[in-house]
């Protein structure tokens, strides 16, 4: 694979590494969360980051609106959302592109435990 291009290829290989390590011990069929609680404990054994559930501000002219939560935030680096779906769609791609504009993050990575095959997608700032 051609990385030269790619926001962070080695951290968003690892992630994609660990999910798929969560997703075959784990087994498709559990909510969210139980994948999201799995993903932080093996990105952590593997010497990661992880703040789960990081609270960012957001603000409109200096007043705070409203308090943005992504599931787990990488390095300081990376978004990673878990999701157990039939497919994503536009409103998970508008979170992503929502929760790095406010992050001043560039990479977020949507992972779907849905299947026995784990799928991903990158979203770029």
């Amino acid at each position: 694979m051609n990385t030269d291009k790619l926001i962070h290829p080695e951290i968003s290989e690892a992630i994609i590494g660990a999910a798929m390590k969560v997703l075959n011990t784990l087994k498709p069929g559990l909510d969210e969360k139980a994948y999201e609680n799995a993903l932080v404990i093996e990105l952590r054994r593997r010497g990661h980051r992880v703040d789960q559930q990081k609270r960012f501000e957001v603000r409109y002219e200096d007043e705070l609106v409203d308090i943005l939560v992504p599931d787990m935030v990488i390095d300081d680096l990376v978004i990673a959302d878990p999701k157990v779906v039939e497919a994503f769609n536009e409103t998970h791609f508008a979170q992503m592109q929502g929760y790095l504009t406010i992050t001043q993050l560039r990479l977020a990575l949507l992972l779907n435990f849905k299947f026995a095959d784990l799928r991903w997608k990158r979203i770029i700032r």
